[in-house]
C-alpha cells in the first residue's frame, strides 16, 4: 500500500514541476546480498544547467513508512552526478551493503521541488550451511553412497539365485523319493518267478511242447485231493 501512495505522490509531484525538467524512470527494485556492491542511478532532462541533486530514502516500517531523509555519504556510500547524453544522471554507489540499507531510494531536485520515481533497495542475507564439507569428504560421502546402491542391487539378486537353488534341489529330492516309493509295495520272490516265467517264455517261444503240457495238467491233477 505504502508504495502505491509513493508512486502517485511522485507522479502528483512531477505533474506539477516545471515543463523544463523531466524525470526518467527508474530501476524500480533491486535485490543484493549482504556486503555485495550496489550501484542505484536516477536521470533526468532538462534546458537549463545541471541542477542540484540530493539522494533521499525512506523506510519501511512494520506498518508505516518513515518521512524521507537525506543520504549520508561516507567512504562506503558515495554520490556522483555525470551527463549521459542529452541526460544528467545522478549515481549512488554502496561498496558493501548492509541490512539497515534497505529502504527506497529517490533524487530529489532542490531548485523544482522534484523527486524521481525512486528505487527500492533490499539487502538480504545468504542462507548458511548447516554441515560445510570438504570436497573430499563429498567425494567419500558419494563414494559410499555407491557402494550402498550396489549391494542393494546385488544382495536381492543372491537371495533370489539362493532359493532357485533350494528348489530345485528340493524338486531332485522329490523326484528320488517317488521314483524310490515305487519299488517299496512289490515282494522279490514274486518278481523273481515272474521274471523267470519271462525268461523261459522267451527262451522255448510261442509254441510249447505238447508233452510238456500234458506232463503239467498230471501235476495239477496230482496235486488235487
Amino acid at each position: 500500500m505504502w508504495m502505491i501512495t509513493n508512486v502517485l505522490l511522485c507522479s502528483f509531484v512531477v505533474a506539477v514541476a516545471p515543463d523544463e525538467v523531466a524525470i526518467m524512470p527508474d530501476r524500480p527494485y533491486l535485490r543484493v546480498e549482504l556486503n555485495e556492491p550496489a550501484t542505484l542511478k536516477c536521470c533526468y532532462s532538462t534546458k537549463l544547467e545541471s541542477l542540484m541533486l540530493i539522494w533521499t530514502k525512506r523506510v519501511q516500517g512494520h506498518n508505516f513508512t518513515m518521512d524521507p531523509e537525506n543520504v549520508k555519504y561516507t567512504d562506503r556510500v558515495t554520490k556522483e552526478q555525470r551527463k549521459e547524453g542529452d541526460q544528467y544522471c545522478g549515481v549512488l554507489t554502496f561498496k558493501s551493503v548492509e541490512v539497515n540499507d534497505t529502504a527506497m531510494y529517490q533524487c530529489f531536485l532542490n531548485e523544482g521541488f522534484i523527486f524521481s520515481h525512486g528505487t527500492y533497495l533490499q539487502v538480504h542475507k545468504p542462507l548458511e550451511r548447516t554441515i560445510n564439507l570438504s570436497e573430499i569428504t563429498k567425494n567419500k560421502i558419494l563414494t559410499a553412497e555407491g557402494i550402498l546402491l550396489l549391494l542393494c542391487v546385488l544382495l536381492p539378486a543372491s537371495t533370489l539365485l539362493c532359493q532357485s537353488k533350494k528348489l530345485s534341489d528340493l524338486e531332485r529330492k522329490k523326484v528320488r523319493r517317488e521314483e524310490e516309493n515305487i519299488y517299496q509295495g512289490l515282494n522279490l520272490d514274486d518278481c523273481s518267478a515272474a521274471y523267470d516265467q519271462i525268461e523261459r517264455s522267451q527262451a522255448h517261444g510261442p509254441y510249447q511242447d505238447v508233452c510238456n503240457i500234458k506232463e503239467e495238467e498230471e501235476e495239477i491233477q496230482l496235486e488235487k485231493p
